[in-house]
């Protein structure tokens, strides 16, 4: 066979034989990357959010934050107010011994005011100024520092705004009023009502003609705030 001496021969170089193998599959599988209507080309990276798909995640996160804090407001409100209604049941409770206390240790022994006038064993009324709604004689005045005084005292409550105050005088007789001792038996008390009950009577107020009588018992219904209405009956004279 004649070679044609003009014909220029070129040698196949094998590695690029080679390379053209390996990338032949791989050139044959890349597609134009898409375009936009303008002919600019669209390219979106493996990695990353949108914008669209962080504000969503920002918004739920905002949700579950929002939606802890009032749990936690919630929680929280709750607890302050179930320490609220103990408080006031513990207040309760010790207004009710304190009373309990004072009237079962109730005396028959009438006293006298600063001027020397004559006052009943027991009063009772119901409430209105500023005048005691009880008010009796006592026994039983622990007397530790052996003070020279009577184990008896005189005792006295009376409603003061929301407040049931305790008054106590130093002496039985010939005290001025405004020498008694006020403590505070209990708080957020609205409204009061007494009945007294004798030989199985009940009478809204308490007026013997007798100074020396007490009743047998006393009930108080009050409404209190943070626990409603309550009725308690109080024994008097049980301590003598």
């Amino acid at each position: 066979m004649a070679l044609d001496p003009h014909r220029r021969s070129y040698a196949r170089n094998p590695a690029s034989e080679d390379r053209d193998q390996r990338d032949g599959p791989r050139r044959q599988c890349r597609r134009p990357a898409p375009a936009d209507p303008k002919g600019r080309d669209v390219r979106r990276g493996e990695d990353g959010f949108t914008l669209v798909e962080l504000l969503v995640t920002l918004a739920i996160f905002a949700i579950i934050a929002l939606a802890s804090v009032a749990l936690l407001s919630m929680a929280t409100g709750t607890q302050g107010q179930a320490l609220g209604a103990l408080d006031r049941t513990a207040a309760l409770r010790r207004m009710t011994a304190l009373v309990t206390a004072d009237l079962a240790q109730a005396t028959p022994r009438p006293s006298r005011d600063d001027r020397g006038d004559s006052q009943k064993a027991f009063v009772g009324v119901q409430p209105g100024g500023s005048g005691p709604i009880l008010r009796f004689v006592r026994a039983g005045w622990a007397n530790e520092g052996d003070a020279p005084r009577s184990t008896l005292q005189k005792v006295a409550y009376r409603i003061a705004d929301d407040r049931l105050e305790r008054l106590s005088w130093p002496l039985v007789d010939g005290v001025p009023q405004d020498r008694a001792v006020v403590s505070v038996a209990m708080r957020g008390i609205s409204a009061v009502h007494l009945r007294f009950r004798k030989d199985g009577v009940w009478s809204d107020n308490w007026d013997q003609r007798n100074p020396a009588i007490m009743p047998d018992a006393v009930e108080m219904v009050a409404s209190i705030d943070g626990i409603g209405e309550v009725r308690q009956l109080f024994l008097i004279g049980l301590g003598r």
